[in-house]
């Protein structure tokens, strides 16, 4: 058994002008607010959920973007009602959501 049932990380990256980055589309916050929700639903730590800052993980062009494990799959997200959903539906009801999927 893995030591958290789902592992989710925010790519994170500030870029340089002009290049497209995670961080000037508000990752910071968002992953602040997924990490805030997940413990208000006293799902966080071993065995449970972690979620996670990250680097540059390379999919900038196509982000903001995010990737729950085990599972690999990645995502993108406009807003809070975007996280919200990807934690109702993919962290607690084991579905993906194909439309924020990339």
């Amino acid at each position: 058994m893995s030591y958290y049932r789902h592992h989710v990380f925010f790519c994170c990256n500030q870029r340089d002008a002009p290049e497209r980055c995670c961080a000037n589309n508000g990752a910071l916050a968002m992953q602040q607010y997924a990490k805030q929700r997940i413990k208000a639903l006293g799902m966080s730590g071993k065995g449970h959920v972690r979620i996670n800052k990250a680097g540059c993980l390379d999919r900038c062009e196509e982000g903001p973007v995010i990737v729950v494990y085990p599972e690999e799959v990645w995502y993108t997200y406009v807003d809070t009602q975007d996280i919200d959903e990807i934690i109702d539906r993919h962290i607690i009801g084991g579905e993906v959501v194909e439309r924020l999927r990339i």
